[in-house]
């Protein structure tokens, strides 16, 4: 059975019948929505994936910065520049 990543789930036919009460009753939280009793999507709102992208682009940074602290390094003289 394939792990499903949410507290609250709803088939694809109840997201077509009630979606704005969905969305109300998820208060911030994801949605799995679910085919055949399986996860298809996962139904975030704006807010919770607005976080998540930011959360993702600082482990990117955070990521390079780790890269970069082995590199090489160039001595550089602002004045030369």
């Amino acid at each position: 059975m394939d792990t499903i990543l949410s507290n609250m789930t709803v088939s694809v036919s109840e997201l077509k019948n009630n979606f704005a009460k969905i969305i109300e009753q998820a208060d911030d939280q994801p949605v799995a929505v679910l085919y055949h009793d399986r996860p298809e999507a996962y139904l975030l709102p704006a807010e919770h994936y607005e976080r998540l992208m930011e959360h993702i682009e600082d482990l990117e940074d955070a990521r390079l910065v780790r890269e970069r602290m082995d590199g090489s390094f160039v001595e550089v003289d602002l004045d030369e520049l």
